[in-house]
């Protein structure tokens, strides 16, 4: 049997309920055998600063150590300003830090982004994939996810219940799992 594959997902927003979260958890339950998305908390992050690149504090640690060791990254984000939230891009800093030590270096990547509005957070995906090019994580094309007006995918309970909705991030998480599946073989 192949080895399930472990993949960190990154969620933009901090809000317990957030559209993006929902969305997280719902390509989870989505996720085909071969791979286990599980959520890594960006929250609890103090900023990123190169002063304490000699003596980083314990969760840059932990959280530095935790994206080394998936197989993949996955980003699930909303769109801020038409960009991504501080949050997120903090969490990116940490882990391309010290120099030359990147935690991202060589992963292979997924970018979904959700918004109530109808763009779908198009700046912030494309913001976000410019930053994956320079850090060396390689994001997977096809298909693109920007997911607009997910305000009414979901039902009281937070659970999806559109049925075009969990169609389609279906094709997304099985485009995904074969893009890890294929960059993992290729890297062993």
């Amino acid at each position: 049997m192949e080895k399930v594959l472990d993949i960190a997902v990154l969620v933009g927003s901090l809000r317990k309920d957030s559209l993006n979260r929902k969305t997280a958890f719902a390509l989870a339950d989505l996720a085909p055998a071969s791979i286990k998305l599980s959520q890594v908390e960006i929250g609890q992050l103090s900023m990123y600063n190169q002063d304490l690149d000699e003596a980083p504090p314990a969760e840059w640690i932990a959280f530095r150590q935790r994206i080394k060791a998936a197989d993949g990254v996955l980003f699930v984000s909303p769109e801020y300003n038409r960009s991504v939230p501080a949050a997120l891009k903090n969490a990116i800093d940490i882990g391309s830090r010290p120099y030359g030590q990147s935690a991202w270096q060589g992963k292979p990547g997924g970018v979904v982004t959700v918004s109530p509005g109808a763009i779908g957070g198009f700046g912030a995906n494309h913001h976000l994939r410019q930053m994956l090019t320079f850090l060396d994580v390689h994001p997977l094309q096809q298909p693109e996810a920007y997911l607009g007006n997910a305000g009414k995918w979901f039902g009281e309970d937070g659970k999806l219940q559109d049925e075009s909705a969990r169609k389609f991030l279906q094709t997304f998480v099985n485009a995904y799992a074969a893009w890890v599946q294929r960059l993992a073989s290729t890297a062993r």
